[in-house]
């Protein structure tokens, strides 16, 4: 029965992005909250990129490459709106739209600096990171003053976990094109090397000087964020606010209401929000954040409808890997709690093999605790959190790591750090934390 019900749930999967492959074009309708900086092409008002409606874009600018096809600037324009859409859509069958747009780009103009940036904006979404650097340091070198080939760089040398590399490249950005794209890359630097205050005065001053709503509820949604992290639920909640307020739909904000809500303790109002998201940006990571709630709240039927999401987790996970989207992170961070927990770990490991970041340390770890090798993941758990990035789910992992290898002051100590840190990381997390400090007294 559990069988069929995760096909009968892959098979929805598959429909809907196929459906919005489709409704997104003919009908263009869907407005898109995405922020990502899309390069200006004259065949495309560049209000209407400002605007957010991809939609609209993709179909202008499709319109227009039938009479002008040899434009490399507007087929380089309509690659990267795709994987814009892509990802405000959480629909990968967009990114092979995308790479055929680029390549077309390519052919006609090799050197082209538009298609090159967005080549680069198209394997990190894929997460080929290298390949990123590669195109984004191509596209620098045609033009150094190139936004979107800044913040890639930016991007993959982060998610390449050369982090210092990725300070100076920040730096750098920061000196030829700030602006909103860049602030909010350089303040995730420093977040991640522990300086949330420097973090947050970096975007404070990205929010005063966004203009449009797609920069303010973006930047206001990651402050949100930064606070969530922090504990500070009072001041998350405002931030989110204040990005629904210049966009009722953006879903970033919608999910991070949703997730301070069960942190602060409001569970229906929680649910309610995270269901709204699911149902438009069905992502591993709202999906899973949803399962957990119906864990939780452990009312009739919640067990059934956790493992829905769960399922569909998985369903996205095989739609992504079609579209050539390197999904060994999500699979990592999803199956480890709520799958295959031997997949969780081979996905884990061919993940560490390709990145050293404290993202995959934390997931490498993680699989292999579940998996019983504690001694073996307590060096990963350590490197997880050794940039003093303040990730409380990252702590939890270290102390209860470290309590099944015997050490147990050091893991009360990660435990309680953890739970003082940000008390409502995960709503099963933080229940196993208070359990495990009870446990080991």
């Amino acid at each position: 029965g559990r069988n069929w019900r995760r096909a009968r749930l892959a098979g929805s999967a598959v429909l809907m992005a196929i459906a919005l492959t489709g409704g997104a074009i003919a009908f263009g309708a869907a407005r898109d909250g995405g922020t990502a900086p899309v390069a200006t092409s004259s065949a495309v008002d560049p209000a209407l990129l400002a605007s957010g409606d991809l939609a609209t874009t993709i179909a202008s600018l499709q319109a227009h490459l039938r009479t002008q096809p040899k434009d490399s600037d507007s087929w380089a324009t309509l690659g990267l709106a795709y994987v814009e859409q892509a990802r405000t859509k959480g629909d990968p069958s967009r990114y092979p739209q995308a790479e055929k747009s680029l390549k077309r780009a390519l052919q006609i103009t090799p050197d082209n600096d538009q298609a090159l940036a967005a080549e680069a904006a198209l394997a990190a979404a894929r997460h080929e990171f290298a390949q990123a650097l590669t195109y984004a340091v191509r596209a620098l070198k045609q033009n150094p003053y190139s936004a979107n080939a800044l913040s890639s760089r930016i991007d993959a040398l982060v998610e390449l976990g050369r982090y210092d590399e990725a300070s100076k490249a920040a730096d750098l950005a920061d000196q030829r094109k700030p602006g909103v794209p860049v602030f909010t890359r350089y303040a995730y630097v420093r977040e991640l090397r522990g300086d949330v205050k420097g973090a947050q005065r970096v975007l404070q001053q990205a929010l005063s000087t966004a203009t449009s709503k797609g920069d303010i509820s973006y930047v206001a949604a990651q402050l949100g964020l930064l606070a969530w992290n922090q504990g500070d639920y009072k001041s998350a909640l405002d931030y989110y606010a204040r990005a629904l307020a210049a966009d009722e739909n953006y879903l970033p904000a919608l999910e991070g209401r949703a997730r301070a809500q069960a942190a602060s303790g409001d569970r229906a109002d929680a649910i309610k929000g995270m269901e709204l998201v699911v149902s438009r940006y069905p992502l591993p990571q709202p999906l899973v954040e949803l399962g957990e709630l119906y864990e939780d709240r452990n009312a009739k039927g919640d067990k059934e409808k956790a493992e829905d999401q769960y399922a569909l987790v998985e369903a996205w996970i095989a739609l992504a890997r079609a579209n050539g989207v390197n999904a060994d992170l999500d699979t990592a961070l999803a199956a480890a709690d709520h799958g295959n927990k031997a997949e969780a770990l081979k996905a884990a490991r061919a993940e560490w093999a390709r990145r050293h970041t404290v993202h995959t340390a934390d997931a490498l770890a993680w699989a292999l605790h579940v998996n019983g090798k504690d001694k073996e993941a307590l060096p990963y758990a350590r490197q997880a959190t050794a940039t003093g990035y303040h990730n409380a789910s990252f702590i939890y992992h270290q102390g209860m790591i470290e309590l099944a290898n015997g050490e147990k002051a050091a893991g009360r100590a990660a435990l309680a750090k953890a739970l003082k840190l940000n008390a409502g990381f995960s709503p099963l997390g933080a229940r196993t934390a208070r359990k495990a400090l009870e446990d080991s007294k």
